[in-house]
């Protein structure tokens, strides 16, 4: 993941975090009074959540040349962020342990480039997606400090593209698989919990459609297809609950 989307993440997620923090003071004039001591003993519980995500390639260009002499590699130079909606089952499993499944909508695009490495040609594809995501996690929380409790959470998503196919330079395969890691902090406000998170998602498949029937008509444009051995996804999530 670039140094420089990361950084920016990080920044947000800490002035966010500050804001949050200033409202969870001003719930009550008393800094020692709990907001909603008993939220953490349910055995289950609802919520919902919207944020947003930053969609990245991993692409492993091979140095294929071309009968023509073209010699193309591709990447995705910068990222364009999405929206996304989820909603949240969370299972008490002991105290410092829940699991929990946020099933949900992302909607983003990520943005190839191609250059062509003997003449300078370069192209431009932008990759339109729609996942319905499975996301199972483990949380694991530290202990409680007035009204604010850290946590880490590791998981697996199940990612699904339904956004139709369409014939161009590249295209990707609708499944996935990816594994997740991210942390975040619990913050008790009067009437529920306020939950930022930062997770970042690991694709385990190559999600390069390798065999282009759709392109019988037009076996040039297959040259963009024969540059990459594979495709992995990967993807920065700032996610917001509500419990």
């Amino acid at each position: 993941m670039k140094t420089a989307l990361l950084r920016y993440i990080i920044l947000l997620v800490a002035v966010l975090a500050c804001g949050t923090g200033q409202a969870v003071a001003a719930g009550g004039n008393n800094q020692d009074l709990l907001n909603r001591p008993y939220a953490d003993l349910k055995r289950l519980h609802f919520g919902f959540s919207v944020g947003m995500h930053f969609q990245d390639l991993m692409l492993k260009n091979n140095g294929f040349v071309t009968d023509a002499g073209e010699a193309w590699v591709a990447e995705v130079p910068a990222h364009s962020p999405g929206f996304c909606v989820n909603v949240l089952a969370d299972l008490r499993l002991s105290k410092y342990f829940n699991l929990r499944l946020s099933p949900g909508m992302y909607f983003g695009n990520k943005r190839v480039t191609f250059l062509d490495t003997n003449n300078g040609t370069e192209e431009t594809q932008n990759i339109r997606s729609n996942y319905v995501v499975v996301p199972l996690d483990l949380k694991y929380s530290a202990l409680r400090y007035k009204n604010l409790r850290p946590y880490l959470v590791g998981g697996v998503m199940g990612v699904f593209d339904v956004a139709k196919k369409r014939s161009e330079q590249l295209r990707l395969t609708s499944a996935d698989l990816m594994l997740t890691i991210g942390f975040g902090c619990d913050f008790y406000l009067p009437f529920f919990k306020l939950c930022p998170e930062v997770k970042f998602c690991f694709g385990l498949r190559d999600l390069l459609d390798h065999v282009r029937d759709d392109l019988s008509d037009d076996p040039e444009m297959m040259k963009y297809t024969r540059s990459i051995d594979r495709g992995r996804s990967r993807m920065v999530v700032v996610t917001f609950y509500f419990e």
